[in-house]
């Protein structure tokens, strides 16, 4: 009873008046001084401008007849430049109802000479799904270091199961057993029953190291149209847009200047 009476007692061991408060007075939790106050979402965007540092320069008029080069030049120098993730991008399709729909995922390869985008994913998510019912989409990409932007858009053709199975074959262990585990973008109970699908998944792949997930598929986005945007403090931004002009696989580009 020792504890419960201390408990009861006020300051000098004086027991609070019936009715009042015998909780402590509460603190306002101390202020981080590095944390900034709180602002407005237009006074947040307004104090930290865009393209405000330096960025290379683009001579359009010197570019390569076709869209598939440029864009391997510029990944390349997105990578010397270190930019984080470049090859992370924007994949956007539309749904049954016609709603757009986005996720960013991982450029697997790039067929300069055709021009196609090359990605994976599995054939039972939701763009895996998408994709089977309208096989076209839009790619987008931006380094932010650099002031650059890529936009490409077309048809998305699958590749074949021989194809799919050897370039998951070329994944890190862990991205196997993700995409060993499954059942993407379905609810999930708990983080624990993930854990638990994830042990199963390694134990699988420990016993069969060439196994490949079910569904999984490689597409390639055959460019109709891309579009480079080079960025540019005073807004004089430079965008030029490739077009096909012949069948998909051909060298067949005409080439526009787009204002700003």
């Amino acid at each position: 009873m020792a504890a419960e009476e201390e408990g009861l007692t006020g300051p000098g061991g004086a027991r609070p008046a019936p009715g009042s408060d015998s909780r402590p007075e509460s603190r306002p939790e101390p202020r981080d001084e590095h944390r900034p106050e709180p602002r407005s979402v237009p006074e947040l965007l307004l104090g930290r401008p865009p393209m405000a540092r330096p960025l290379p320069t683009f001579d359009a008029e010197a570019a390569p007849a076709e869209p598939g080069p440029l864009f391997v030049d510029w990944l390349a120098t997105a990578l010397a430049a270190g930019v984080p993730d470049p090859q992370v991008v924007t994949l956007s399709t539309v749904d049954a109802d016609g709603m757009p729909d986005a996720r960013v995922l991982v450029l697997r390869d790039v067929d300069a000479a055709g021009t196609g985008w090359v990605f994976s994913a599995a054939a039972d998510s939701p763009k895996g799904r998408q994709l089977a019912v309208h096989p076209a989409a839009a790619l987008t990409v931006y380094w932010p270091q650099l002031g650059r932007q890529v936009r490409v858009r077309g048809t998305v053709e699958r590749a074949a199961d021989l194809v799919a199975a050897a370039e998951f074959a070329t994944r890190s262990p862990a991205a196997r057993v993700g995409a060993l585990v499954g059942r993407q973008s379905e609810p999930l109970a708990s983080l624990d029953e993930y854990d638990e699908a994830v042990a199963v998944a390694r134990r699988r792949l420990e016993a069969t190291p060439d196994a490949v997930a079910a569904g999984h598929a490689v597409y390639t986005l055959w460019a109709h149209e891309v579009e480079f945007w080079q960025g540019d403090a005073e807004r004089r931004h430079i965008r030029l847009r490739y077009t096909r002009t012949g069948p998909v696989r051909t060298p067949e580009w005409s080439r526009t200047l787009l204002w700003p």
